[in-house]
Parts: C-alpha cells; sequence; structure tokens
C-alpha cells in the first residue's frame, strides 16, 4: 500500500529516469568525453544486467503460471508451518545468481501469500553457498564450516522472526 502510493506520488521511474537524463546532459555540457565515457560504462552495465533481468522476468511469468496463490499460503503462508521454513532455509541455500535478481521474485510471492518472515530466511540462508563449502572446508576445516552453516541456518530462523514483529508493527 505504501509502495503504491509512492509510485502515484513520484509517477514511478519516469522521475528517475528525467532526473538521470538531465544529469547526463550537465555533465556532457562541463565534460563531454568524461560523459560520454559514463554513458558507454551505464551502455555495458545494462548489457550486463539484461540477461539477469529477462530470467527474472521469465521466473516471475513462470511463477504466475505454475504457483497459484493458493499454493503459496499453503506452503509458505502463516499456516505453513515446519514445510514454510524448510523450503525458505533451502531455497536460500540452492539459490544461485546476484541478490537482485530474487527480490522481484520474492515481491511476486509475497504478494501472494508468502511469510515475511520466510523471505528474510531465504534471504538469510543465501549466505550459505554449496559450490563454495569444499573451499572453505579445505581452509577452514569441517567442524568450523559445519557450526558455521548450522549457525547462520538458525540466525536465520531468528532473523526472519525479529523481521515478521517489526514489519508486522508498523504495518499493524
Amino acid at each position: 500500500m505504501i509502495e503504491e502510493k509512492l509510485r502515484k506520488m513520484t509517477g514511478g521511474g519516469n522521475i528517475f529516469l528525467l532526473i538521470v537524463m538531465c544529469l547526463y546532459a550537465l555533465a556532457f555540457m562541463v565534460n563531454a568525453e568524461l560523459a560520454l565515457n559514463a554513458l558507454a560504462f551505464s551502455t555495458n552495465l545494462f548489457h550486463q544486467l539484461l540477461p539477469v533481468l529477462l530470467l527474472v522476468f521469465v521466473l516471475i511469468f513462470v511463477s504466475n503460471l505454475l504457483v497459484k496463490p493458493d499454493w503459496i499460503r499453503a506452503n509458505m503462508g502463516r499456516d505453513s508451518g515446519l514445510r514454510g521454513w524448510s523450503l525458505a532455509i533451502v531455497g536460500g541455500i540452492l539459490s544461485v545468481g546476484p541478490i537482485y535478481a530474487w527480490y522481484a521474485l520474492l515481491r511476486d510471492l509475497r504478494t501472494k501469500g508468502m511469510r515475511t518472515a520466510l523471505i528474510a530466511v531465504f534471504l538469510y540462508n543465501r549466505g550459505i553457498k554449496l559450490p563454495l563449502l569444499p573451499l572453505m572446508i579445505h581452509y577452514f576445516g569441517l567442524a568450523y564450516t559445519l557450526v558455521l552453516a548450522i549457525y547462520m541456518t538458525l540466525f536465520s530462523l531468528l532473523n526472519g522472526i525479529l523481521v515478521e514483529k517489526i514489519v508486522e508493527r508498523r504495518t499493524g
């Protein structure tokens, strides 16, 4: 609800786009070569982000087709119980790619009924990277790696509960 009000007040991203264009124009007037370098950098960054953004849109499209709000509420909603917590933990550990790619999908799942606590647990558990665990075991040992992974998982649960209570207090 707050997001909708803010979007209406600011005109979505149009004002931001206008500000960026004005800044580029101003930079071009001050130092054309530097402005062209900045524009080339931004264009290159956009090209790097484009596949990730396309993947996010595909994931949202597929989730809208396959994952119905009733399923989200049953498996990741208020009454999901241990199954919801487990899905959030495992999903966070198995998730790959840049974090910003997951924000839009998690927002979509939240609007369908996913608990705020489970979103926090998912994001917290992204810190446990399966491909890097062998390297971590090599450098720090198995005991340290296991203890750290268990602590991260347990603290993700505490983090999820606290985030949900704070969010509910602010919106409720």
